[in-house]
């Protein structure tokens, strides 16, 4: 029973996972005007935002195996 519990939890591991760090999607509207209709027409698109993880610079290495 204990093996089988184990797998369960196994298997949903990569869908939390999945689901905590998906993309967020965002619909975005833009105007154009047509030559050949002569009228405006709205072109809608869905596109993604992903959020931006902060982090730490890290150095150049070339810089500092130079300085040896």
């Amino acid at each position: 029973m204990k093996k089988f519990i184990a797998l369960v939890m196994l298997a949903a591991l990569p869908l939390a996972y999945a689901d905590c760090h998906a993309a967020e999607e965002k619909r975005v509207c833009v105007k154009e005007f047509d030559n050949k209709t002569n009228k405006e027409k709205e072109v809608c698109k869905t596109i993604k935002v992903h959020k931006k993880l902060e982090g730490t610079k890290i150095e150049d290495a070339k810089k500092d195996s130079g300085k040896k």
